[in-house]
């Protein structure tokens, strides 16, 4: 079978996907859907189709060859994965997913007869017991009766009961809390039975159904007084809405819904557009976007677009934004004027609705990386700092700094540098304090801050054609400083001596020497709600502070090495100083002959050969 002349293409596509959980959709050229999957670590199953010496069967490799390119959506869950497979896989019908169904055809759930009934997967109506389904996914039942028996704590062993009570020990899964521990006997035929009966109605009707009866029952044994049977029944409630919160992300809206995130990544962006439609995700829509396109009032601009292509009934009831449009009430009109219903503009800022707008803009910032070769989370943690700093765009390259020093002997300070969001280590650069005699960190970050920027202008003061590269040659679109608001009160003159109006903050910690804050001359800005910009923004400074302390560490190793060397008469600091510059590691040093010592430092050769003694003697480390 002839290679997929696309490969090229989609290994190169595959390479920048996220790898959270979510569905991949297979096309072809034509834009018809010849596959949709769903996978826990969507970069790994979808690179498992694109290798070069793929091990496919025959209908994989087939398929395989006619993909032009893929679509996926991001999901919050596996589960959730595989509850929008099977809801696309039932509207799309792709042939493949046909060709590749369960040889055995459709799949049931069966409740085998009492006592103590078991509730497992089949392929076959032929044992005795009471069948729920058919069901075209086997992978589905099979998950539905796992998350049943874990919920309903119902054994999943091959003991048989009542035969096996009280004759062997519990297994693990009791011990872990995963069954209820049938096999020591005291449960009983009654209360067993109703609990199946509640696990039944859990797949019939679903959870909030299940619950709210559930409740009543409670209720009802509290009132009797029999609070025993009460206590059950409220930690079967507390199971079932424990499970309920890993699974609602799909189940957050009861009317027919479309959620819409945006992204950005340097001079792109892109829209993602969920769409609801009888209470399940049903489709994905995502937009490209390049970012001068996008005005102020990008959200007005985007709605009219898109809505204006739409007939009333794809029109949904309810819209949900990061950003509401600058005229909510016109816009509304508008909508609810083309589709003949209802439709209402909502700006969520937390619970489930909240969750599915991030989801949108999760979505959004993974299609956008596979252009910018970045990860969707380094892009969206980059939008969101910028966002709360107030920065006009994302900030794509951060240069931070912090001062190290033991006392006030080798005091150094470190410079790194992020790109994109990842550290760009070619960039870091090292710095001895040369004026500051005391432990003084604010004079420190000024002459550090004061000698990046006069290498800046010597850059631009050298002729284009002699430049060489030279990490101070480029601007950082963001200062950070280790330190609070006396550091950047201290370095922002600095910056106004060159003329430079680049975004200054201080990075603070708390007791622990934990980032805590980002600080500004006017006070702090609290990040912890910003979960992305603050995982990079910790990420930068346990960087920028390790490369400091490292750096410090070597030059105190080197300043005592140094000082040992001065215990031989005509070796003084100076001379020490240059040893070590000319043989740069101690292995080095100790490798020279006593003739090239005298001739490095300059003494004679009896002086060089008590120096040859001398380091022989001195640890390696």
């Amino acid at each position: 079978m002839n290679p997929n002349p696309r490969l090229p293409y989609l290994q190169s596509k595959t390479a920048a996907l996220t790898t959270e959980p979510g569905v991949y959709i297979m096309k072809t050229q034509q834009g018809k859907i010849l596959y949709i999957g769903k996978a826990k670590n969507l970069r790994n199953r979808v690179t498992s189709y694109f290798r070069d010496n793929p091990d496919h069967n025959l209908k994989t490799a087939t398929m395989v060859s006619q993909v032009y390119d893929y679509d996926f959506i991001v999901t919050g869950s596996e589960y959730e994965a595989l509850v929008l497979e099977c809801s696309l896989i039932k509207q799309n019908q792709p042939p493949y997913n046909i060709l590749l169904k369960d040889d055995k055809g459709y799949h049931y759930i069966r409740i085998s007869p009492p006592p103590y009934s078991r509730i497992t997967s089949e392929v076959q109506t032929d044992a005795p017991g009471t069948y729920l389904g058919p069901y075209m996914s086997g992978f589905l039942t099979r998950q539905t009766v796992q998350t049943v028996n874990r919920m309903f704590r119902l054994p999943t062993c091959h003991r048989a009961f009542p035969a096996s009570f009280r004759k062997e020990r519990p297994c693990l899964n009791h011990h872990i809390g995963q069954c209820m521990g049938v096999c020591k006997g005291e449960i009983s035929e009654e209360a067993y039975a109703e609990i199946i009966a509640d696990a039944v109605r859990f797949i019939k009707s679903g959870g909030d159904r299940t619950v709210s009866e559930l409740e009543q029952r409670m209720m009802a044994a509290a009132e009797r007084l029999d609070f025993e049977v009460a206590a059950r029944l409220r930690d079967r409630i507390r199971t079932i809405r424990k499970a309920g919160e890993r699974q609602d992300i799909l189940d957050a809206v009861g009317v027919d819904t479309d959620v819409i995130g945006i992204a950005y990544a340097g001079q792109n962006a892109a829209v993602a557009v969920l769409i609801f439609r009888d209470g399940r995700l049903s489709d994905q829509s995502s937009f490209l976007i390049p970012e001068q396109a996008l005005s102020d009032q990008w959200t007005d601009e985007f709605l009219y677009q898109y809505y204006s292509q739409r007939t009333g009934q794809d029109l949904p009831k309810q819209i949900l934004l990061e950003q509401l449009p600058s005229e909510p009430e016109l816009m509304q009109q508008m909508l609810v004027q083309q589709a003949g219903h209802t439709v209402s503009l909502e700006r969520p800022v937390r619970g489930a609705k909240h969750r599915l707008v991030l989801m949108a803009k999760q979505n959004a910032g993974e299609k956008l990386s596979i252009k910018a070769g970045r990860t969707g989370k380094e892009l969206m943690a980059l939008e969101e700092l910028g966002r709360v700093l107030g920065l006009k765009n994302p900030p794509n390259r951060i240069e931070a700094y912090d001062i190290s020093n033991l006392s006030s002997s080798a005091m150094v300070a470190g410079m790194v540098v992020f790109e994109h969001g990842r550290p760009l280590k070619s960039a870091y650069r090292r710095f001895s304090i040369k004026e500051q005699d005391g432990q003084n960190d604010y004079a420190a970050m000024q002459e550090v801050i004061r000698r990046r920027f006069e290498e800046y202008q010597a850059v631009l003061e050298t002729p284009e054609s002699e430049r060489i590269c030279n990490a101070f040659a480029v601007l950082p679109d963001l200062i950070l400083l280790d330190g609070g608001q006396g550091h950047v009160a201290a370095i922002a003159p600095i910056l106004e001596q060159f003329a430079l109006e680049i975004p200054l903050y201080g990075m603070v910690k708390d007791q622990k020497h934990r980032t805590r804050a980002i600080a500004t001359n006017g006070g702090e800005i609290a990040l912890r709600e910003q979960q992305a910009a603050f995982a990079l923004l910790t990420r930068i400074q346990d960087e920028v502070h390790r490369f400091a302390i490292t750096y410090m560490k070597t030059k105190h190793k080197k300043a005592s090495y140094a000082l040992s060397l001065t215990q031989v008469p005509g070796i003084g600091e100076k001379r020490a100083q240059k040893l070590l510059l000319t043989y740069k590691t101690r292995a080095q040093l100790k490798a020279a002959s006593p003739e090239a010592l005298a001739q490095t430092a300059g003494v004679n050769l009896e002086t060089a050969k008590q120096l040859h003694r001398l380091i022989a003697e001195l640890p390696d480390a």
